[in-house]
């Protein structure tokens, strides 16, 4: 029980909302225009998923590597820093989980619209690689200031239009703009992350954007974004007005509430008290991702 707990806690299950819910705005968006497909869809969220842990495991294993992780650090425990799970086995795990992910991704192909089953080979393989490049290779992402766009690439403009045209086979102007909104969103979950390590990242030699920027500026980002993907996601909504009704505007307004009460908790907190929030910016995304898939599956 003990190893089990270790493992799931390697996986960090509390910021697995950020992919999930881009494939599920994409699935709704699919009901929406009459075209969802269950098993493709299965797939999706299954290969979302895997792709995220295989990054949350390659991020332990690299960060421990580069010296960016210590023992007794101020965010959550660290199985192979602590000891807990030995270098080799996390690094083992990454491959094998990003194996079967890619297996995964290869059972997409006979979704593919026909003749086009080469772009998904392509766009799995740029995940494939993008969830290892955020942490190594030559120039890995998150050690210069790249990790935000990261995140928004492989948690927002990728799965969310990519689900979208496996499950539709073509792309859609309303999922791009969703895609744009959900990739705001998932972007200050690693600000939360990067605003409470900024110490130990520094020292680290880690030029994330808090570092480089600072924390204030890092807080600034974070408000403004989730103001930025409320403002998408209204005008989306407007768009779409005359076929939803008015109560599906309340969700954009909830998450611009617990946006902004969670914004103020990370303004006042420091250190190990920043733990929390990781999880609440995560649930706020998939707060507002079920709150906008109650019309788009009602109301089609």
């Amino acid at each position: 029980m003990k190893k089990l707990k270790i493992w799931i806690e390697a996986m960090r299950l509390r910021t697995l909302p950020v992919s999930l819910s881009g494939v599920l705005i994409a699935l709704g968006f699919a009901k929406w225009n009459h075209c969802f497909r269950l098993v493709p869809a299965i797939l999706c969220i299954v290969f979302a998923l895997m792709a995220q842990i295989v990054s949350n495991f390659a991020n332990e294993y690299y960060d421990y590597k580069h010296g960016a992780d210590k023992k007794g650090r101020v965010g959550p425990r660290r199985g192979v820093t602590e000891g807990d799970i030995k270098p080799r086995t996390l690094k083992i795990a990454t491959y094998a989980t990003l194996a079967v992910a890619c297996g995964v991704g290869l059972a997409m192909l006979p979704y593919a619209p026909a003749g086009k089953w080469w772009v998904l080979v392509l766009v799995g393989v740029v995940t494939a690689v993008g969830t290892l490049a955020y942490s190594t290779g030559p120039y890995p992402l998150s050690y210069h200031t790249l990790g935000e766009l990261a995140v928004f690439i492989f948690y927002g403009i990728i799965p969310v239009n990519f689900t979208y045209y496996v499950i539709a086979g073509t792309f859609d102007p309303f999922v791009m703009m969703a895609s744009i909104c959900i990739g705001f969103m998932g972007v200050n979950v690693l600000l939360v992350n990067n605003y409470r390590d900024e110490a130990d990242d520094r020292e680290a030699g880690k030029r994330t954007s808090v570092v480089v920027f600072g924390k204030q500026a890092g807080l600034v980002a974070y408000l403004f974004n989730g103001y930025i993907g409320f403002a998408v996601m209204a005008a989306l909504w407007l768009r779409m007005f005359f076929t939803m009704p008015l109560w599906a505007l309340f969700a954009p307004a909830i998450y611009l509430i617990l946006h902004t009460l969670t914004w103020l908790q990370l303004r006042k907190r420091t250190g190990a008290a920043l733990n929390p929030l990781l999880g609440a910016t995560a649930r706020n995304m998939l707060i507002f991702t079920i709150l906008l898939l109650i019309p788009l599956f009602l109301y089609n």
